[in-house]
């Protein structure tokens, strides 16, 4: 393959330019965000107008968790052969379409499909974002913005809730507008970066993008989550059903691996991927996005059917979560900034991630809401300081030529891992929400087809039997959110094992091999090395590379 060219010369940002570009891509990652947030809190009556079942429920979730899981790794590669610019503006436009399919779906099944359509503009938007950034700012400066990035999650995570639960309860309105809402602030977003985004474009000759690799890599999620949303329920654990797919799975998973390994130009690239703290950050990354996905998901859904709340109402609950993740990360991000140092941050965020679940364990449909309040906060303070610090971790350790591939790869198991954790945890949901509905009505004495808690639309059940959901509901949260305690754990055990850093000052890590050729083309938007290294840090990070 032919040596990549440059169509602009790289020269270091100006802090009005970096600003201007970072409005725009904050805007794109605010999108991104708002499409999962604001549906959160009115999801219960989206599926109760569309008659969907708990299934359908965690799938409307799934579907777009597991195409933007799919393609993110495929965005982060192609934005290391060309123009990010021109493949954030893509990646709007795709979402922008499955937006408003999603808003004109007639059935749940339209819904779900829309959503996954939908998704795959969001795995570009989660790692585009990342690495358009990365291009701009040096990791020892990327600290101070990861602030910023924190701000606009948490205006996401809170006025998404919000935004949604006032969006269904206004009856001129209707759900429907949950999905046509975020189309208005991506177009803005899609000329604001038109203007204000000006990164270096490279272009390769003879570039093949590994395809089958990542096709490989979704169907093997793909058949892996199936089993896991129906098992135990249309088939046994111990069935020829569970063996064909489970089978299947890490059959087409293996093959990936096996692909990816002889692909020139691999989705996931497995000597970035078996660098000891990349490995490390990735399997952080499942645990955060397992726990924190699989967890959060279900927040809205508690309050909403387990304690009564309104849509409305149960966003306003939610704001204990957002406001920790707006804390911390600019606090955590301004703190790093300062010191360089990255791994106490991420042990600290990790363990208040599980303290925080745990607590979350023990609530019921009767819990005070001041102890729920407490235990979603300490779990935004652990959000706010793991989730990115994972991805700048990550970046500190690359070349900016691979910067796309590393910090797609991170993003792609953080989703891999929320993804499962939403099917998993909706699974557990959904087997003890029916099993103690079933209980509780025979107790009653009110006869039961067997499917009474499948629908979410409690209107149309008599008031005795909304009561017994509503309990169902409550209680069996709680559960869910120990399991996701525990798969925390495995957050705390990476950190732990986490090399002490201080990340670079500068964009891309020095290369000896360049340093005779002072003032070469530029690789990717990274400046010729000059042979003066002021980093003492990146030198030694690029010496152990």
């Amino acid at each position: 393959m032919s040596a990549p060219t440059m169509t602009a010369e790289a020269a270091p940002m100006s802090r009005r330019q970096t600003l201007e570009a970072l409005s725009g891509l904050l805007l794109v990652l605010f999108v991104a965000m708002l499409s999962s947030t604001v549906v959160s809190t009115a999801l219960p009556k989206i599926i109760g107008a569309l008659n969907g079942s708990q299934t359908q429920y965690t799938w409307v979730v799934t579907a777009t968790l597991l195409t933007a899981t799919a393609t993110t790794p495929i965005w982060g590669k192609l934005a290391d052969l060309f123009s990010k610019k021109l493949l954030i503006q893509v990646a709007i436009v795709v979402f922008l379409v499955g937006s408003v399919a999603a808003g004109f779906s007639q059935s749940a099944g339209q819904l779900i499909a829309a959503r996954a359509f939908q998704g795959i503009g969001v795995g570009g938007l989660q790692a585009l974002v990342q690495v358009a950034i990365a291009a701009m700012i040096p990791p020892r400066e990327r600290g101070r913005y990861n602030g910023y990035l924190g701000g606009v999650m948490a205006l996401a995570t809170v006025g998404g809730p919000l935004l949604g639960g006032l969006i269904v309860d206004t009856s001129w309105l209707g759900w429907r507008w949950c999905f046509f809402v975020g189309v208005p602030v991506a177009i803005i977003a899609l000329f604001l970066l038109q203007i204000t985004l000006n990164l270096p474009t490279v272009r390769r000759q003879n570039v093949k993008i590994d395809y089958l690799g990542a096709a490989l890599i979704a169907a093997g999620v793909s058949v892996l989550l199936i089993w896991i949303s129906f098992v135990d329920d249309s088939f046994a654990w111990l069935s020829w059903q569970t063996a064909a797919m489970v089978g299947g799975a890490v059959l087409l998973l293996a093959l990936a691996v096996r692909v990816e390994a002889r692909a020139a130009e691999p989705v996931v690239p497995l000597h970035i991927v078996r660098e000891r703290t990349t490995a490390l950050a990735i399997l952080g990354s499942l645990a955060v996005g397992m726990a924190m996905f699989g967890g959060a998901v279900f927040l809205g859904q508690y309050f909403q059917i387990g304690r009564g709340y309104s849509p409305t109402e149960a966003g306003l609950l939610t704001i204990p979560m957002m406001a920790g993740v707006l804390i911390s990360s600019i606090v955590a991000g301004r703190m790093i900034t300062t010191s360089g140092k990255i791994k106490p941050y991420i042990v600290f965020g990790a363990i208040l991630l599980v303290a925080g679940f745990a607590l979350l364990g023990t609530i019921d449909h009767e819990t005070s809401l001041v102890i729920v309040g407490v235990a979603m906060f300490v779990v935004g303070v652990g959000v706010g300081m793991t989730m990115q610090n994972l991805v700048l971790a990550v970046q500190n350790t690359v070349a900016l030529k691979d910067i796309g591939a590393a910090s797609a790869s991170v993003a792609f198991f953080r989703s891999l891992g929320g993804t499962i954790g939403v099917s998993v945890l909706g699974a557990v949901l959904a087997r003890r929400v029916t099993d103690r509905i079933t209980h509780d009505l025979a107790a009653a004495g009110i006869p039961t087809t067997g499917g009474g808690g499948s629908t979410l639309n409690l209107d149309a059940l008599p008031e005795p039997v909304r009561q017994i959901v509503r309990a169902a509901y409550g209680d069996a949260t709680g559960h869910i959110f120990l399991i996701s305690a525990a798969i925390a754990v495995v957050g705390v055990v990476a950190a732990l094992l986490l090399r002490p850093v201080t990340l670079r000052s500068s964009l891309d890590l020095p290369d000896p091999g360049r340093a005779v050729a002072v003032g070469a083309d530029a690789v990717d938007g990274a400046p010729a090395f000059d042979g003066v290294d002021t980093d003492p840090a990146g030198r030694e990070e690029h010496a152990r590379r």
